[in-house]
């Protein structure tokens, strides 16, 4: 089979995709759970602009359900939609090759906005205490070019980030394990946060981030650290861009 076809092939039935890499070890949604991820991903991205980008990043499970449910452009989630969503939350992700640590075991997760700072004019917030504290010293330590990319994330977020990694990976969970923490595992959701170099971009969110003066500054400051080096125990992909609040 050509590679062409191979790819029309993953994307529209990925359990045939793992079937044809004999090769791989990797593990595939089978063609049902596509189709529900596909639906999930959609209907979440539905939720994020009724509720606002923003707001987006603090929601609940409990929330979303209760938005799904009464504005019908959302729509409820099916019982299978959220089986799958169980699924993603619960399961056992060192199949994965994911070693990370659970952050939280309640996907109804709540965050107070007693708890976080809004940070201006990024849409993002910080947890309040050490993480925005470290933010701070390093907009004075690195300088003004350093912006705030990603800070708290509930469980809605990192799921919404995770679902569309693996939609994007066509459905394959464990390549996307390695991209991004599943939703259960992110740091985001207890104290971390992400930072890039203005102007750049989604560059910010490659290795690339690595050979720019502001990362130069970060790893000489002592009081923050860097969750993911190369080759962690976790098995997640280098993140230069993330800082551990330690």
């Amino acid at each position: 089979m050509n590679r062409r076809n191979f790819l029309s092939c993953a994307v529209l039935t990925p359990l045939f995709a793992q079937e044809l890499m004999a090769d791989s070890d990797d593990i595939y949604l089978s063609k049902e759970e596509w189709e529900l991820l596909v639906s999930v991903n959609s209907r979440l991205k539905r939720v994020k602009r009724h509720v606002g980008f923003a707001n987006f990043n603090l929601l609940s499970f409990t929330d979303t359900l209760f938005y799904a449910r009464n504005y019908y452009r959302i729509g409820a989630f099916s019982k299978k939609e959220l089986d799958l969503i169980d699924r993603l939350f619960g399961e056992d992700q060192n199949q994965y090759g994911f070693y990370g640590k659970k952050t939280c075991n309640n996907i109804n997760n709540k965050i107070s906005r007693k708890e976080v700072e809004k940070i201006p004019y990024t849409g993002h917030y910080l947890f309040k205490g050490k993480a925005q504290e470290d933010y701070e010293s390093l907009k004075k330590d690195v300088g003004n070019t350093l912006i705030l990319t990603s800070g708290v994330r509930n469980v809605v977020k990192q799921l919404s980030l995770y679902v569309n990694k693996i939609y994007n990976c066509r459905g394959n969970i464990t390549k996307a394990s390695k991209s991004i923490a599943p939703p259960a595992y992110s740091y985001h959701t207890i104290s971390d946060f992400d930072v890039g170099r203005k102007g750049w971009g989604y560059k910010n969110f490659t290795a690339d981030f690595a050979s720019t003066y502001e990362f130069n500054k970060m790893i000489k400051l002592d009081y923050i650290g860097m969750r993911y080096n190369m080759n962690n125990s976790d098995g997640v992909r280098f993140e230069p861009w993330h800082v551990e609040v330690i």
